[in-house]
Formats: C-alpha cells, structure tokens, sequence
C-alpha cells in the first residue's frame, strides 16, 4: 500500500503550491485501490483544507502512517520525520552552501530523499518541474519591468490576476514598442518564456537578422545551446560534450550585448559553465541591455549581475556596475534585474495542476512499483546513506567537527 502524505510547506518566505490538487488525489484513490492520501494541515496552500476533505481526501497532523512523504520546497530541518522517505526540490545537488545542513540532518536521520529536480530521463533530459510556469511568470515580470522603465506601457503584477487565463486576458490591445529581446534556454522554462513572446505578439526572428537589422516591431531572437557556446579550439557546439566538459566551451553571446534591450534568461547552469557575460562587458560603451530577467535564478551565475533573489512583492532590483551593487530599479545609469526564486508561485494553482499532472502521467507508476532506474537516478540519499551517483556530494554533507 502506498501511502502518500502532503506535507506542509515550512520554508520562509512560505510557498503555497502542491504536488497533488484536491482533483489529482480524488483521481488518484479512486482509480488506485493500492493508494491512500493524507494532507497535513495547512492554512497558506493555494488549495484548502476544505478542498481536500470535500474531494473524499483524509486531512490529519498526523503523518506516521505514510511511507512517501511529497512536499514542494526544501522541508525545514526541525520538520523532518527520521526514516522517512520524502520527494522535493531540496537544491543540494548544485552543493548550495544554504541547504548544506538539510542534507546533513536528512543523512543523520536516516531519510531516504527522492528530489524531483533529478527525475531525469536517461538522456539527461528532466522529467517533471515547475520550468514552463517560472518562465511564464518571469517572462511576464521582464517585460513589466521594461515598461515601468521606459514608461512605453504598463503591465500590472502577475499575482493580482489569480489564475493564467486571467493574465492572458491583460494582454489584449497591449502594444509593445519596438524592442530587441534575447531569449535563451532551450527547456521549459524557455517553452513559458516564448509562450508570453507570442501572446505579446512579439515576432522571432533568426540570429544573423537580430545582429544585422533594425525593425520597425518588437521582435525576438530564441538562443539555444549551439547559438550561446563555442568550443575554445574547434569553435563548435556538441551538447553532450559541453554538459559533460563546460570549461572546454567559452560564451558567444557578445554580440547580442550590443543589439539587446531585454534579456529574458532560461539557460541551465552550474558552476563550471561559461557566463553569457561578465560585469566588465557592462562597462562597455555599447552595451545595450537595460532589462534582464534572470528566470534561471542563479546568484552570480550565468548572469554576473545577479546578486541574489528578489521577491514577489518586490520583483525588480537595479544594479550598478561601476560599482556592482544593488540599487533602486528603474534608474538610468543603472540595469533592472529580476531574479526571484519562486515564481511558479504568483499563478499557484495553474502551477500545481501543471505539475501534478505531470508527475501522475510520467513518475506515479514508478513511484507505485517502489522503485525504477529513473527513481534510482534522483535519488541522493537512501536510508542515511549518499548513493552512487550523488558521491561527489560527500564533502558537502560530511559533518565539520568543532
């Protein structure tokens, strides 16, 4: 019996998605006999309790019984149940210094930890996430920050709209000035980011036109792999050679510096890969780009001038890069930089239902087989101890002695 309990959400701020809707669980126990859901209370998810319990769904504090416990974002450490088994985003796999005691706690405890960033398919490929959401929001929070800028138009907050039909709806007889956008990334994130390109009407054009032309419209270029890295010696582009040895790749994003007014940004990054730029570049005259949305979300990664998340309330912060500090948005000696690290959570439900289905469609029978090698893959720690595959994490989670 699978026994799956939906825990609730303790980390700060708060983030109020689920995994499962009330509607998924219903579906769930009335087409599985081998599942039963217990959803622990809660008075900040973008679905009730009441919900819950309307849809037939068990609603206790009480979580014993579950042998999977699924959560969203990174469960407090004084929160965790020793020997438990538990799925969420826990961004430790990156080694990220903040959650480096997370993964020491979840080891001493002996938790299995399952992370839903790592259910990948055996070409590397993710499985399930929240990307198209984050790139719908991020995308959408890029271009308002843009016309508060420049004062062309006047875009209000995704999160007052409630739902994503609504916020389609905001976009009728919004004419967007004429602008050069550079979208990159070739993954969800980049599916939500030109999915509010078209609804904008903002047109795509290919690389060599965005380099060589002016335009009487707003238009876009999309920047995939090939497009963004070069080989250092053979100046060539092979995806899994550059997944497997970033530092041999340089960027060859330079010439969109000059050409671009918003960056809105979806590429995948770790540590070792090229930045599309670095803060000196910011200091050349040509530099054009006054607006970059950081949808990736990495602080000092792939683009230098993230200096750390911003958030929902409060979206956009400037940056200086004489210097490289934060200032107030919107200045014009300045750049606007929006990087918050929950956006999925402006459009909540949407965002669960998107997610939910595609864990049911793509993981749940995996998860009801109790094991598969796709499951094996994500997971980092099996009963207290790091798996084969996460070894490399062995330094981060190793307890200092004092």
């Amino acid at each position: 019996m699978l026994i799956i309990g939906l825990i609730r959400e303790g980390k700060i701020p708060p983030d109020n998605r689920v995994a499962l809707t009330p509607a998924h669980c219903k579906w769930l126990q009335k087409n599985f006999n081998d599942i039963r859901i217990i959803v622990q209370p809660c008075s900040n998810r973008c679905f009730t309790d009441v919900e819950y319990i309307k849809a037939g769904i068990e609603v206790s504090e009480d979580l014993n019984a579950c042998n999977l416990l699924m959560g969203i974002k990174e469960v407090p450490v004084h929160d965790l149940l020793p020997g438990k088994r538990y799925m969420f985003f826990s961004h430790t796999k990156k080694k990220q210094p903040h959650n480096r005691r997370l993964l020491q706690t979840i080891i001493e405890n002996k938790i299995t930890l399952i992370d839903y960033e790592c259910l990948e398919h055996a070409d590397g490929q993710r499985i399930i996430g929240f990307g198209f959401f984050a790139g719908i929001v991020g995308a959408h929070n890029g271009m308002m920050a843009y016309g508060f800028r420049t004062g062309a138009y006047d875009l209000g907050r995704v999160a007052g709209t409630k739902s994503y039909n609504t916020l389609i709806r905001t976009y009728f007889g919004l004419n967007v000035p004429i602008v050069k956008i550079a979208v990159t990334g070739s993954g969800r994130v980049a599916s939500g980011i030109l999915e509010i390109m078209n609804l904008l009407g903002v047109i795509e054009v290919e690389p060599d036109e965005y380099l060589e032309r002016d335009f009487t419209y707003p238009v876009y270029v999309h920047l995939k792999g090939a497009n963004l890295y070069e080989h250092r010696i053979t100046k060539k582009y092979n995806r899994l050679e550059f997944h497997e040895h970033p530092t041999l790749y340089k960027s060859k994003f330079d010439p969109y510096l000059s050409t671009t007014d918003i960056l809105l940004n979806g590429v995948y990054w770790e540590q070792e890969i090229p930045r599309l730029f670095n803060w000196e570049d910011m200091l050349k005259p040509d530099f054009r780009i006054v607006t970059i949305a950081d949808i990736s979300d990495d602080k000092n990664g792939s683009i230098p001038c993230n200096l750390g998340d911003s958030t929902i309330e409060h979206p956009v912060y400037g940056v200086d890069a004489i210097s490289r500090q934060a200032i107030a948005p919107y200045q014009p000696f300045g750049v606007d930089v929006m990087a918050v690290g929950n956006l999925p959570n402006e459009l909540p439900r949407d965002a669960s239902r998107y997610f939910g289905d595609q864990l049911i469609k793509y993981v749940l029978s995996d998860i009801r087989q109790g094991t598969s090698d796709v499951i094996e893959r994500a997971t980092i720690v099996k009963d207290g101890q790091l798996t084969a595959h996460f070894n490399y994490l062995h330094d981060y989670a190793l307890v200092e002695e004092h």
